[in-house]
């Protein structure tokens, strides 16, 4: 029988929509390749750092 990873709370995900300019999405989606990462690392990263410098804490 496979086991199922249990999700803990402090790592569980929510979903969100963001709406981006058509070229920005692009240039980000071709970004992520070039980086071998995912849009959705990238914008995680971009919004932790932004957070942790104007001193909000992300987790």
């Amino acid at each position: 029988m496979a086991k199922t990873k249990e999700i803990k709370p402090k790592d569980e995900k929510k979903n969100t929509s963001l709406r981006l300019n058509s070229k920005t999405l692009k240039a980000l989606k071709m970004r992520a390749i070039e980086e071998d990462r995912s849009v959705q690392k990238i914008v995680e990263t971009l919004i932790e750092d932004y957070l942790r410098k104007t001193g909000k804490k992300s987790r």
